[in-house]
């Protein structure tokens, strides 16, 4: 892998028109009975606005990132920015849903106003209160992203789903206890150093590779410590198609993005294969002009251990069924060539369904802007997000560079 602060000489001519996140905002995640959506919502945008050096009256459009699918009796999410914030009183406001990659379709959408020459300014804002419902209400809500013709009374919920895959990689190539284990432990060892995470406690390896009272099975061969945390929590985003002088903030702008889709029933293809996923990051890389080995860092989406281990794959670190020598030889720690979920991950830092797509994009550019603190990746230029809705349904891949 290259070195922090180096990237191979690949000569990417920015375009006038490439869109920057300019400012962020993060509320913490976690169980956050207290806080209603308008005040998340605040609480991620007003942050974001003001490190953008910006006021509400510059925004000329709000995309907002909201799953809810019952968890919470309010939908028409657009419209509560204005409730929240009464200056979006008269702003275009409009709500993405995308299944677990609802905040990366919001940032989709906002991209494509700016390309458009709509908007010159951007606000996005994923958010989700998780914690509304008994957990078995919980599944069952969150089975609404899988084929439910098929899959929707799996045992588990999506718990269930990501189990069935995982057994189904253990019949096919072995147990990948010890790996999952490992990616499980590196991912909270990670979030410890990150404020905003729901479970901000190192685990440790034996904890996470043994069965016990407080971690048991959950489906298949996966633990209670292998599956991400239902949490509630808003991550917020200000874009733009050139820097702001004011910006307290320094810029990070996007090599390339891109979206594949795959099917949504499982029985259409090989669920141990997240072949929408490595397109995605075959096309990415392509269009950023760079390759896998320029990175310095990738967010990914560990909604299950099993999940990292199939996006190594997917990104090229190690080929089908071997994708366990990625953690195992250590080279997705922090410490590693390639750090994989520097800031915890969804494992560690939560997630809550409709902000983690905008919470990994906030997440790199504290990276990019040096700005991470204690998670920071030393010399960071380059990095990249992977977010999907579903089990490697919609697959969003953004590479983002430092300015």
């Amino acid at each position: 892998m290259a070195r922090a602060g180096q990237i191979n000489p690949m000569p990417q001519p920015i375009a006038m028109n490439t869109p920057h996140i300019v400012g962020w905002g993060h509320t913490p995640f976690g169980k956050l009975d207290t806080l209603d959506l308008e005040q998340l919502l605040r609480d991620a945008a007003l942050p974001a606005i003001d490190s953008a050096g910006l006021e509400p009256s510059d925004i000329d459009g709000i995309f907002i990132g909201h799953f809810n699918a019952g968890f919470v009796r309010q939908d028409f999410s657009g419209a509560m920015a204005a409730v929240a914030i009464p200056a979006f009183r008269h702003t275009p406001a409009v709500r993405l849903e995308n299944a677990c990659a609802t905040g990366s379709a919001a940032i989709w959408a906002a991209l494509d106003a700016l390309a458009s020459g709509r908007v010159m300014r951007a606000l996005v804002v994923g958010m989700e209160k998780m914690n509304t419902l008994p957990n078995a209400q919980i599944g069952a809500t969150l089975l609404k992203c899988s084929y439910v013709k098929e899959e929707g009374d799996t045992p588990g919920g999506f718990a269930g789903v990501f189990g069935s895959i995982a057994q189904q990689y253990f019949e096919r190539f072995g147990d990948q206890s010890d790996a999952l284990a490992a990616i499980s432990a590196k991912n909270h060892r990670n979030g410890v150093a990150n404020p905003f995470a729901h479970m901000q406690r190192d685990l440790g390896f034996e904890f996470c590779r043994h069965p016990s009272d407080k971690n048991p099975f959950v489906a298949g061969p996966l633990k209670r410590s292998d599956c991400s945390l239902v949490s509630d929590g808003a991550a917020a985003l200000v874009l733009s198609l050139e820097p702001i002088s004011g910006a307290l903030v320094a810029p990070v702008r996007w090599r390339s993005r891109t979206q594949v889709n795959d099917f949504l029933p499982l029985s259409r293809r090989d669920p141990t294969r997240f072949e929408g996923a490595a397109l995605a990051w075959g096309r990415g890389l392509v269009e950023a002009r760079v390759s896998l080995t320029d990175l310095h860092f990738v967010e990914t989406h560990d909604c299950f251990t099993i999940a990292e281990m199939l996006e190594y794959e997917a990104m090229g670190l190690a080929p089908h069924g071997r994708g366990a020598r990625v953690i195992l030889d250590g080279v997705s720690r922090k410490d590693g060539k390639l750090p994989v979920n520097p800031s915890g991950g969804l494992k560690s830092r939560g997630h809550p369904i409709g902000a983690t797509g905008v919470s990994q994009h906030v997440m790199a550019a504290m990276q990019l802007s040096g700005t991470a603190g204690a998670m920071q990746v030393e010399g960071a230029r380059l990095g990249a997000v992977f977010n999907m809705g579903g089990a490697a349904v919609a697959n969003y891949l953004s590479v983002l560079e430092a300015v």
